[in-house]
């Protein structure tokens, strides 16, 4: 999808979202190919159901789960390809297969090495061609058996890791942290002239030099003059193999009397709730009002292949935490608060 679908367009993007909302069970009252007040409400009905960005507009994130979520299992043969393939019959694939013990990953809608691994193995198991094609046959076999198993092979693993971590504390950890925006995109406006690509990097680098006192490696995402997308993030994360990703945001709100912290975790995953629980316990006891912490289905969240938080500590459009993210002091208790909920994390196990 080349351009933005959005209010006020009428054409025949529109009119496939809206056939796309409704086969979904999300009503559209606009007439056909008309992007209207229905639509749009509809566009945040879905958006919330799938705990991506709220705004009403269809964009990349938005089409991409409108186009999956269309998707059951059984639809279309799945396999391993560049880009990968996506959808919610990934997710379910993912799902039948680590409840079987067949180690997919994690059911992210996402088939890559784990997922086709997982089918080769399930495949050899069961007496199916094992050509990484799950087609007719395999689909036939998987739906046939009966799952019992909860959990999976994913959840388990950063279970282990966590483990062999346990009363090391973050000594020797590599730990991935994504300083938001950048580059070009700055970023939304503060109130006190600063811009959120500048103080998410000011944070990051408070936050590396708190890891350095612990004994740990901190590796950022981007420099400071670069905008990676989500997904480019989330490949650079992987590639350094770290054990956690923090994606450090600030939070807007139309409203300059909102205020607070809030942390974000990949929705399957229990290690990233765990975190982003601690983390957020942590600002919380700076004094900050408790947003809470947040299943979302982000890129930055959902392509990392280890536990990943995002973290808005407060509110750029906040006229007083905007004006406290311009005090040193602040920031290096904000960059306290969050390495010390990474420290608790793993001293729960002691």
């Amino acid at each position: 999808m080349a351009n933005l679908i959005k209010p006020g367009d009428h054409s025949t993007q529109a009119a496939d979202v809206q056939a796309r909302l409704r086969a979904l069970g999300i009503p559209v009252e606009d007439n056909a190919g008309w992007f209207g007040d229905s639509t749009t409400q509809a566009v945040r009905t879905f958006q919330q159901q799938r705990g991506i960005l709220v705004d009403g507009i269809v964009g990349p994130s938005t089409w991409g789960e409108l186009v999956g979520a269309s998707r059951r299992l059984g639809d279309a043969i799945l396999y391993l390809k560049q880009p990968p393939m996506r959808g919610d019959d990934v997710v379910l694939l993912q799902e039948r297969l680590n409840a079987l013990g067949f180690d997919a990953g994690r059911s992210d809608g996402i088939f890559g090495r784990a997922t086709d691994s997982a089918v080769r193995a399930f495949q050899k198991e069961y007496g199916v061609a094992e050509d990484g094609m799950f087609g007719p046959r395999s689909h036939s076999a998987l739906m046939g058996l009966r799952v019992d198993r909860q959990g999976t092979a994913a959840g388990l693993r950063e279970e282990l890791r966590r483990a062999e971590r346990g009363g090391r504390g973050l000594g020797g950890a590599v730990v991935v942290i994504d300083p938001g925006h950048g580059g070009p995109d700055r970023g939304n406006p503060g109130t006190n002239g600063a811009c959120e690509a500048d103080l998410c990097w000011q944070l990051a680098l408070q936050v590396a030099e708190r890891l350095a006192a612990a004994g740990a490696t901190a590796r950022l995402t981007r420099t400071e003059t670069e905008d990676p997308d989500n997904s480019e993030r989330a490949r650079r994360a992987n590639q350094i193999g770290g054990e956690m990703f923090l994606s450090l945001h600030l939070n807007t709100y139309g409203e300059p009397t909102a205020e607070g912290s809030s942390t974000y975790y990949f929705s399957t995953s229990q290690a990233a709730q765990r975190l982003a629980e601690g983390i957020q316990g942590e600002l919380v006891g700076l004094g900050l009002n408790n947003c809470r912490s947040h299943g979302r289905s982000y890129a930055v969240l959902k392509e990392t292949r280890m536990p990943a938080v995002l973290i808005e500590p407060v509110f750029i459009t906040n006229p007083d935490e905007a004006k406290r993210l311009h005090d040193r002091e602040f920031l290096k208790a904000l960059a306290l608060a969050i390495v010390t909920g990474l420290e608790r994390y793993y001293s729960d196990l002691t």
